[in-house]
This record gives structure tokens, sequence and C-alpha cells, in this order.
């Protein structure tokens, strides 16, 4: 698979989890917590990969019982621990406010990968690395105003974006081993298994009991904003390096920002506009021919 197809793949990942806020809102109608959604996500995506693979390949159910960790890494401390934290930041600051800190995850994963994997910091990259990190703050609307952060509040932004960006550290580790299916599946059946303690499946049941089309719902999350976009960006991140593939997946907020202002009503102002642009650009530069391989 070529770069450009690679890039396509991860873009379209991130389009699919821009997506998701208009699930979110629907969910929340009906009575689900933050928490609870991100059960029906992990329950959802398993059963979904789980079905898949025992029609298509059951080999790639398999694997060794000593790489289990990596997939603790992309289903616990990554999709669990990071959901947990920015949803906590939201309740403790503003949207806004979480959203600017969950989208340091480029920066972790570009220090990261140079550091575990050796990439290359070329003055492109951090270019548009810092494009990106712009583009969001001037998306969630923190440009001219003073914001003042509790540290836990601060601690917990800064975490999600941590815990965010180790997906691509652990996910590139089992891609060593194991296909994007397998890596996929694995992550949403350790995500559902921490999260059948912790997500009240029971009230989740009982809310769709309740109002049938919140099922409906459910797999659409579930469907269009997990499975999908997971199993794009886990094959995108097959053949490139993790640091360009989470600057890509930064279209989510561009994607997310575009709903609001088109479906849900929200202020269209030209910092917003700005940070679109930005992000966008930050996306098109990382695409750009290069004289030599990175």
């Amino acid at each position: 698979m070529g770069t450009g197809r690679a890039s396509a793949l991860v873009l379209a990942a991130g389009v699919l989890w821009g997506v998701i806020g208009v699930f979110t809102k629907a969910l929340t109608a009906a009575g689900l917590s933050s928490v609870e959604i991100t059960t029906v996500r992990m329950f959802v995506g398993a059963a979904g990969m789980l079905l898949v693979l025992l029609l298509t390949d059951r080999s790639k159910l398999c694997i060794r019982p000593r790489h289990l960790w990596m997939f603790v890494g992309t289903g616990i401390v990554s999709v669990v621990l990071f959901n947990v934290c920015y949803f906590t930041c939201i309740q403790l600051s503003e949207v806004s406010i979480a959203v600017v800190l969950l989208y340091t995850s480029p920066l972790w994963v570009t220090l990261m990968g140079a550091v575990l994997f050796r990439e290359s910091l070329t003055p492109l990259k951090i270019g548009a690395l810092a494009m990106t990190l712009v583009g969001c703050a001037l998306v969630a609307g923190l440009a001219g105003g003073a914001v003042v952060l509790s540290p836990l509040s601060l601690g917990l932004g800064v975490a999600s974006g941590f815990f965010y960006a180790l997906y691509s550290i652990f996910g590139r580790v089992a891609l060593e081993h194991y296909s994007s299916e397998t890596v996929t599946f694995y992550t949403f059946f350790m995500g559902a298994a921490c999260l059948a303690f912790l997500g009240n499946p029971a009230h989740i049941c009982s809310v769709i009991a309740a109002d049938p089309s919140a099922g409906l719902w459910c797999a659409g999350i579930g469907l269009v904003c997990t499975i999908g976009p997971y199993l794009l960006y886990t094959k995108g991140l097959e053949h490139m390096e993790t640091g360009r593939a989470a600057i890509l997946a930064t279209a989510e907020p561009l994607v997310g920002a575009v709903l609001g202002i088109c479906v849900f009503g929200e202020s269209a102002g030209v910092a917003k506009l700005c940070g679109m642009a930005l992000i966008l650009a930050a996306v098109v530069v990382l695409n750009l021919p290069r004289p030599e391989r990175e």
C-alpha cells in the first residue's frame, strides 16, 4: 500500500470520528452518561469485529498470551483511560478546553515516535504539528480570552491527550505481530472487559428497552464511529509513521466543527474558520511530494 492510500485511510478515520457528536447528542438525550456511551462503543465494536472475523478469517482471533499486554495497552490504557480523563475534564472545565488538551496527542505521538521508533523530526513535520495545535486552539475558541484552569483540570486534559496518543504507540508494536483486524478486535475486547465493571451495562439495557431508537443510535456509534474508523486508522498505521498518522487524524476536530456549524447551529467566527483552515493546511502539507523519504 502506498503512502497516499494510507494517508487517505487515516483521514477517513478522522472524518468518521468527527461525526461522533451527532450520535453522542442523541444518546445523551436518551439518558446515557459519557462513560456509558464509551461502554456502548466498546461492546458494539467487540461484537461487530468478532462477527466479522468469525465469518472471514477465524485465524485472526488467535494471539499469544505473552502479547496480551499490547491489547491491554490499546484497549484499557489508551481507549478507556483517555475517555475517562477527557469526559472528566469536560465536567470540571469546558468542552473547548478539553478538546484542545486532548488534541495535544499528535505532540505526544510525534515525540514518542522519535524516541521509541527513531522517527525523524523533520521541519515539515514540526511545522504541520504547530499548525495543527494552533488550529485546534482556534477551532475550540480559545483565542483572545484568558482561561484559568485548575491543576486537576489541566492534568486531566493533558492526560487525555497522552493516553489518546498511546493507541498509536501500542498499536504500532502490536501491528508487528498481528493484522489490523486482530489489533482492532482485541482493543475493543479489552476495553469492553474493563467497562463491563465500570460502565453500568444494566442501565444501558434499560434505556434501550424504554426507547428502541436508542438501540439504533448505539449500533450507529459502534459501527460508524468505532469499528470503521479504528479499522481504517490501524490499517493506515501499518504503512506510515505514527507521528504523521496522528497529525492526519486531527481531521476529526475539523469535521466536528463543520458539523457543529452546519447541523447544530454553533457560531462560525473568524477565529474558528481560520483554525479549520490551519488544520486542513497541515493535512495538505503532510501529503506534499517530498524529495527524500522520511
